[in-house]
């Protein structure tokens, strides 16, 4: 078998965590996956609720003041619709700028339970990221068949324009 053989000719799709390249094709007990990590991440949303619900009988019981214990509601509120949003426009597109991205990234940090639910929720929908990744993936395609196709013959059997 020849190298050629071996390697598929073309663009290939780039892999998607827990997916593989199964979302091409949605082989490989795909909606299976999908259901799967949709629970898992919801679960892992509860737990950190709970988590975050022991954080807050503590400072009650520190009793730091009603003014601290509303301010880290808010800030928990406000980092977890961010970090929805932002986790939920990275699946549709890439940033545009990845250095403010990498800003946020502390950001997301603290509101996690806002990503969470952002992933369980496109879990319902696709595979997180499979939509840009087809979007990227068809554009190689059809760019590399437009290649292809505009190719005519074997470049080396041409003949040589005669020098004058």
């Amino acid at each position: 078998m020849s190298d050629e053989e071996k390697q598929p000719s073309g663009p290939q799709p780039e892999e998607i965590r827990f997916f593989g390249t199964t979302w091409v094709d949605h082989s490989g007990h795909y909606a299976l996956r999908r259901a799967g990590l949709a629970a898992g991440a919801l679960a892992a949303a509860v737990a950190a609720c709970f988590v975050l619900r022991f954080a807050y009988e503590g400072l009650q019981i520190a009793d730091v003041g009603g003014v601290v214990n509303t301010l880290v509601v808010i800030m928990f509120a406000v980092c977890s619709a961010i970090a929805f949003a932002k986790t939920w426009e990275g699946f549709v597109r890439r940033p545009a700028d990845p250095a403010r991205e990498e800003s946020l990234r502390s950001l997301k940090a603290i509101g996690f339970i806002g990503s969470l639910l952002a992933y369980a929720a496109r879990c319902f929908i696709e595979a997180p990221g499979e939509r840009l990744h087809r979007t990227e993936h068809e554009a190689a395609v059809k760019q590399y068949e437009n290649r292809r196709a505009s190719r005519t013959g074997n470049p080396s059997t041409r003949k040589k324009p005669k020098r004058k």
